[in-house]
């Protein structure tokens, strides 16, 4: 276990883009390399990445670091199908410290079934083991909205984590008025995505989803959105 630090400044994370779960086979579509996060900009809604949006897409995204901003290299995938976003953001934060296994042998780790993933404390488990450390904690986030002093320590563990080179992955659920962009808006979506990044000076955090939404894949939105669509769930920080 490591050692937990208290916040002193609250800034904003920025939350991403998804595309609509569909059960398929992986596909072979070819691998992307240097997607470049610098170019876009890390303002709430921007999209990084958008349009790979067939079951299996992969796409490698470089780290970076400006004046405020720090995202990880990661391998990005789609989820294979509708019920693997939790393997699937599993899989993503692995990629930026190991070559990690495929979504398939990450499913069976987790026990996910066709209802998807329980609960994140299985997802804090399952990135140990791989890793092989404790670095991975499991945070409730139970009250929503949530307290002051929720939102500092999520804000603390996302420099913390990502400054250390380890992703975060967060359990969210997204109801019709408070989605990041492209979900169904008619739909509360239960849902697992990767924060890989942040921007303290646009108090906004770097999304990598699995689900692809509307065909988003990588996108930023504000802290504070992310700080409201993880209650009642929970994170592996």
């Amino acid at each position: 276990m490591r050692k937990r630090l208290v916040a002193t400044t609250i800034a904003a994370v920025a939350v991403g883009t998804l595309l609509l779960p569909v059960t398929a086979q992986a596909s072979s579509a070819p691998r992307v390399t240097a997607v470049s996060v610098l170019t876009h900009g890390s303002r709430a809604g921007t999209a990084v990445v958008s349009g790979y949006n067939r079951p299996g897409d992969r796409l490698s995204v470089d780290s970076g670091r400006t004046r405020s901003a720090h995202w990880l290299q990661i391998d990005y995938q789609v989820q294979e199908t509708g019920y693997w976003c939790g393997p699937a953001a599993t899989r993503i934060a692995l990629s930026a410290r190991t070559a990690p296994p495929g979504q398939g042998e990450l499913a069976r780790q987790l026990g996910t079934t066709e209802a998807g993933t329980d609960h994140i404390g299985q997802v804090t488990g399952v990135l140990n083991a791989n890793l092989g450390g404790g670095w991975y904690e499991t945070k409730e986030m139970p009250n929503d909205p949530p307290t002051q002093a929720q939102r500092d320590l999520l804000w603390s563990d996302i420099v913390l984590d990502i400054d250390r080179n380890y992703p975060l992955v967060a359990n969210i659920v997204a109801p019709p008025g408070n989605q990041p962009p492209g979900y169904p808006s008619d739909q509360t979506i239960y849902h697992y995505f990767t924060v890989f990044g942040y921007d303290e000076v646009d108090r906004t955090v770097l999304i990598a989803d699995p689900a692809s939404f509307s065909g988003n894949q990588i996108y930023w939105i504000s802290f504070d959105q992310l700080a409201t669509l993880i209650p009642p769930k929970g994170y592996s920080a």
